[in-house]
């Protein structure tokens, strides 16, 4: 019985040797190239792609044996992705093949490249895939792309953001597989979207899965070259958990670029601070979070209420931070801190709640910055720090804002009009200087 059972063995062993002997030599044949090369596998890889990548087709270009285990494509195209991948149009690609994966049911490839090419990305709502009757003799076949290793020297990463193109533009892109999903490494190129100035991507990782994309590091900057940093990480669900929680950091940020056209003359300094962003889904009526701002080297200038309340031209802050919360609809703007030592500081808090405006902030001047205001001290009535302070309440919307100082001082003017006749001709003796260089 045992030498039965030797014999069976080795007759086994016998026949797994010559398939694979047969197998290598029809792989290492001209058959196998003409297969390569044919139609129908060129059709089975288009049928296995898009399964992969789940697109409903997907497109190859003629597809060239260059080695025994390499081959080429001028191109693969493929639209209306069922999942994140909503489109992809890839360039120039090399592919080695790997002829053992045959044995594990996979088409299996060591290693990619990709000269360049476009991906579109979407947000979607998983659904359990219909699974398709396959004849009896697919359990021989590979059932499985399997990718090692896929690199690409110039990609454009895009998604639709507020109606516009958004993404990456130009990046390196690396992709190795991570269990049966993929990990995604990005180097170089510029992030454009729609509300933020362009960025440079110094690097960024992330991995997706069927349930959950994972951000481990996203770095920007302004400029690549500078020691501004921009970095965020965080999770979103994308299946039927669609929560949402990021986090992000940044040093050293100018903020000239961020902010809206009419602030950019009047506002400068470099940024520093966190941003807390979560919520059940995506979506901004669900989102909730807090962040903390400072900004260093702040300057403030050629701003008309503070020429016009105190004549001064511009402020050096040597404090500027604040920190916010919000919970949707309601943003809370809270220990605000502005100050320019020897001229001015500010302090308080705002909210603003589906556009309406509600807050009070503390003002204070020294006291030589209002020595233009008669009897100064019925508004600005407390004492404190050096500085004399008022209290300016908010209201209207962030459109109309409405405050209640320019009423007070207009009533002192009223009780003195003297002295609003000597700031006239004072700020008109200004203007002649800044205007003919004070020679006159």
């Amino acid at each position: 019985m045992r030498r039965k059972l030797l014999i069976l063995a080795a007759a086994v062993a016998i026949f797994l040797i010559l398939v694979a002997a047969l197998g290598t030599t029809l792989f290492f044949s001209p058959l196998a190239t003409h297969y390569v090369e044919s139609g129908a596998f060129r059709v089975a890889m288009e049928n296995e792609t898009a399964k992969g990548l789940h697109f409903p087709a997907s497109e190859y270009a003629p597809i060239r044996r260059t080695s025994w285990v390499t081959a080429q494509s001028e191109g693969l195209t493929a639209s209306d992705g069922e999942k994140a991948l909503k489109s992809l149009d890839a360039h120039g690609i090399t592919a080695r093949f790997n002829p053992w994966g045959v044995f594990v049911r996979q088409w299996r490839f060591s290693d990619v490249h990709v000269e360049s090419g476009e991906v579109a990305i979407q947000i979607y709502q998983a659904n359990p895939e219909a699974v398709k009757p396959k004849p009896w003799f697919s359990i021989f076949l590979p059932n499985r792309v399997f990718l090692k290793h896929v690199e690409s020297e110039h990609s454009d990463i895009t998604w639709q953001f507020r109606g516009e193109l958004a993404g990456f533009f130009g990046t390196q892109l690396l992709i190795t597989p991570h269990g049966s999903d993929f990990e995604y490494f990005a180097t170089g190129g510029r992030l454009k979207m729609a509300l933020v100035p362009e960025l440079d991507l110094r690097r960024a990782h992330i991995l997706i899965t069927k349930t959950l994309l994972t951000v481990y590091n996203i770095d920007l900057a302004s400029d690549s070259r500078s020691d501004e940093s921009i970095r965020a990480g965080g999770y979103a669900g994308i299946g039927k958990d669609k929560s949402v929680d990021v986090k992000a950091t940044f040093d050293r940020v100018p903020i000239r670029a961020w902010l809206p056209a009419q602030w950019k003359r009047s506002l400068s300094g470099n940024a520093s601070g966190e941003v807390h962003w979560g919520g059940e889904n995506p979506k901004l009526e669900s989102s909730l979070g807090d962040g903390a701002l400072r900004v260093h080297e702040g300057r403030v200038e050629n701003l008309p209420v503070l020429t016009k309340l105190a004549e001064v031209e511009y402020l050096q802050l040597d404090d500027c931070s604040l920190n916010i919360a919000w919970r949707y609809p309601r943003i809370d703007i809270k220990d605000i801190s502005i100050e320019d030592k020897g001229k001015l500081r500010i302090e308080g808090e705002i909210s603003i709640e589906r556009h309406v405006l509600h807050g009070a902030l503390r003002l204070g001047f020294t006291r030589r910055y209002l020595d233009w205001l008669p009897h100064a001290e019925e508004v600005f009535n407390r004492e404190r720090s050096g500085y004399l302070w008022t209290t300016v309440h908010f209201s209207g919307t962030i459109d109309e804002p409405k405050q209640d100082l320019s009423p007070r001082i207009i009533e002192l003017f009223k009780e003195s009009p003297g002295a609003y006749l000597q700031l006239l001709f004072r700020q008109f003796g200004n203007w002649l200087n800044k205007t003919f260089g004070g020679d006159h």
